[in-house]
């Protein structure tokens, strides 16, 4: 439970150091890039021997996945990103969260993991008030299937740490993960330099500090499904992310609490109570 908590923090400071670089950053591009490299560089200082390619019997499974996972990860916010552009800012930030849906549904079908009642209670309810906490929008979507992709992308890209954690050795979870960052790295920097994009100082300095939490989210995840069963430790992560953000928008951003988001907050913790329920 410590390491879901720490990527709980993680995902949280992601949260918090974007919102700073709100108004500073020039280039989504650029910051992500940078993000990517910063997240590579860590995965490489945490990676056991440093070695990019140890000798090992499932180095291709290890590899494979994490091209998989890298491109999963530049398309989700490829995929975001377009979905802003015809839907408002509202819809596509509610689908992204709702994707969480994707790998607890996966552990359940295909990795045949136990799904409670107090564990789909809690799910159904963590689901509940994440669309409780779409704000009122007059601009409506023309692009549903954009949206739907949009889940299911997200929703992938969280989903290969749980397939990494049932396919691949944990002895090169550090390997994955660095394979995962280093090509969103490189993707990313083939977009910026075909659309001729340029680097601010704030897109570099941001994009690094990001990449930090980005990384012990992702290592704090991973690890975190070694004991947890992925219906549980998503939908947790997810709903707990939620608290901690609201939490820190109050008090370092005098963000309003709202009714609204009061009581979507209220059925959020209900359901971390569910989902985290002894046996």
């Amino acid at each position: 439970m410590l390491y879901l908590v720490l990527a709980i923090v993680s995902s949280t400071l992601i949260t918090v150091f974007m919102r700073l670089s709100e108004g500073k950053s020039k280039n989504e591009l650029s910051l992500l890039s940078m993000n990517y490299l910063s997240c590579s560089v860590m995965a490489f200082l945490f990676m056991e021997g440093c070695q990019i390619f140890p000798a090992h019997d499932k180095l291709s499974i290890v590899l494979l996945l994490g091209v998989i996972g890298g491109g999963l990860y530049l398309w989700a916010f490829l995929l975001l990103k377009w979905n802003v552009k015809t839907s408002g800012v509202t819809l596509p930030a509610t689908f992204m969260k709702l994707g969480v849906l994707v790998p607890t549904v996966l552990a359940a079908a295909v990795f045949k993991e136990e799904l409670r009642p107090s564990t789909i209670a809690g799910i159904f309810l963590a689901l509940a008030a994440i669309v409780l906490l779409k704000e009122k929008s007059a601009q409506k979507t023309k692009n549903a299937a954009g949206l739907i992709l949009l889940l299911v992308g997200g929703g992938m890209a969280d989903a290969m740490s749980k397939i990494y954690d049932q396919s691949a050795p944990s002895e090169l979870s550090g390997h994955f993960l660095f394979y995962v960052f280093f090509v969103a790295f490189a993707l990313c920097i083939i977009l910026v330099l075909a659309k001729k994009g340029r680097f601010c100082l704030w897109d570099v300095l941001f994009g690094l500090l990001i990449g930090i939490p980005n990384y012990f989210s992702s290592r704090f995840l991973l690890l975190s499904l070694r004991d947890i069963p992925a219906v549980v430790a998503y939908p947790t992560f997810s709903a707990g992310t939620i608290i901690l953000v609201a939490i820190c928008g109050k008090l370092l951003f005098k963000e309003s609490f709202t009714r609204r988001k009061m009581i979507a907050l209220s059925i959020i913790l209900l359901a971390l109570a569910l989902l985290n329920l002894p046996k």
